[in-house]
């Protein structure tokens, strides 16, 4: 009768049970922020997403389901294309202002000097301010009483017009508002990308005969591309976004010349207390900016090449 021998090799103890440990150990780290994601995130989304579906006004005992009828009365809503308008018109131009202006910018402050420092500074300070206190801050400037700016426009002899009460101007003064507030970020975060290029690529571009431009079109917006896409998608995603600005210096007025898609929601949920018809707006506004931003993606998709 034959044995096993002694140095017969053993098999090996399972690692399972020891996995099932550390994958119940995540659970438990990752827990708390799953539950605050699910209350504070999720179940607000699917519950708008119900209350769209309901004429569901603050104060009545019941709510009628009544399908897409706030969408088909959406729709047919003047007022919200007049918002929807309004915001698109602020998001094209406040956008490509930001992203124009700051690579311009970009390019003057590359180099790292004491002065160079300073002024990004300068430019970055507005973007970590509030927007209200941006908003208020500004309205208190172009007042037509105690405004700085028709005070300085006064002593050159210029009749300053009434900037946030004009219905030709109201909205683009509220449009060059935005993008003083938001070029900063687009400056750093072009900055950042400016400096990751090695100058080598320069030094070869400007042997091969390249001039200025040429290194631009062949170096410097290649290099950029990434960061002038995100950038670009941030403040389309933010202008879509429009409330705080608007809120804090005009109201939306005057007669809704700067009344946007978020303002009216505003309106419509928390003074009107239409929360059915507002879920609508939101929903509607969510994709709109879903079908922007995937449209922008697959636009400015790129491609390292070697």
């Amino acid at each position: 009768m034959s044995s096993a021998p002694i140095g017969a090799a053993r098999h090996p103890v399972s690692s399972a049970p020891r996995r099932r440990r550390h994958l119940n150990s995540a659970y438990l780290f990752v827990a708390p922020s799953i539950i605050l994601i699910g209350v504070f995130i999720a179940e607000p989304i699917v519950a708008s997403g119900w209350m769209s579906l309901h004429d569901w006004t603050v104060g009545e005992a019941t709510h009628k389901f009544v399908g897409l009828a706030n969408y088909t009365t959406l729709f047919g809503d003047s007022r919200f294309w007049n918002a929807l308008r309004v915001t698109v018109l602020y998001t094209a131009v406040v956008a490509v202002g930001q992203v124009v202006l700051g690579l311009g910018i970009a390019l003057r402050l590359r180099r790292t000097t004491w002065y160079s420092a300073l002024v990004r500074t300068a430019y970055f300070f507005p973007f970590i301010a509030s927007l209200v206190v941006v908003g208020i801050v500004w309205k208190f400037m172009l007042d037509p009483q105690v405004g700085l700016v028709d005070a300085w426009l006064s002593d050159v002899g210029i009749s300053p017009p009434d900037w946030l009460q004009s219905t030709s101007l109201a909205l683009p003064t509220v449009i060059v508002v935005g993008i003083w507030k938001n070029v900063g970020f687009t400056i750093i975060v072009l900055l950042a990308s400016l400096q990751q290029v090695p100058a080598e690529q320069y030094e070869a571009a400007t042997l091969d005969g390249a001039g200025a431009w040429h290194r631009f079109r062949a170096v410097t917006l290649p290099a950029l591309r990434p960061a002038l896409l995100f950038t670009t998608l941030i403040a389309t995603v933010t202008g879509l976004q429009l409330f705080d600005l608007v809120f804090s210096m005009t109201g939306g007025g005057p007669v809704f010349h700067t009344e946007s898609v978020v303002m009216y929601l505003y309106q419509k949920g928390f003074v009107e207390f239409q929360l059915g018809y507002a879920s609508a707006i939101a929903w509607v506004l969510f994709a709109i900016i879903l079908v922007v931003s995937v449209i922008q993606l697959k636009v400015s998709r790129y491609r390292d090449v070697d």
